[in-house]
C-alpha cells in the first residue's frame, strides 16, 4: 500500500491546477467590477505584449542554437503568412528537428 508520500507528484499537480483556476476565474471576477474604458484597454493590451515579451527574451539570450531558431522560423512564419497556428507550429518543428537531428 502506498502512503501520501508515494502520491505528492500528484498532489502537486493538483494544487497547482486548483491555483491556476483560481487566478484565472479570480481575473475574470475582479475584472467584471471594471468598467473596460479606452485606457483599461490599453492597459490589457499592454500587459499581454508584455507577458510574450517577458517569455521570449530569456529564451532568445539563454536559450540553446534550436530555441533560437525555432523563434527565427516562428518570427518568419508569423511575418509571411500572418497567422499565428503557422507561426507556432513552424517553431515547434523546428526546435523539434533541431533537436533530433543535431542536439
Amino acid at each position: 500500500m502506498i502512503g501520501i508520500e508515494g502520491y505528492g507528484g500528484l498532489m502537486l499537480i493538483g494544487l497547482m491546477a486548483l491555483v491556476t483556476l483560481a487566478t484565472r476565474f479570480g481575473g475574470v471576477w475582479i475584472m467584471s467590477f471594471i468598467p473596460i474604458n479606452r485606457r483599461v484597454e490599453s492597459f490589457i493590451n499592454a500587459m499581454s505584449g508584455s507577458v510574450l515579451i517577458a517569455i521570449l527574451v530569456p529564451i532568445a539570450v539563454e536559450g540553446d542554437s534550436g530555441a533560437r531558431l525555432a523563434l527565427v522560423a516562428t518570427a518568419a512564419v508569423m511575418l509571411a503568412v500572418q497567422r499565428t497556428m503557422p507561426a507556432i507550429a513552424a517553431g515547434i518543428a523546428t526546435a523539434a528537428g533541431w533537436r533530433f537531428f543535431i542536439g
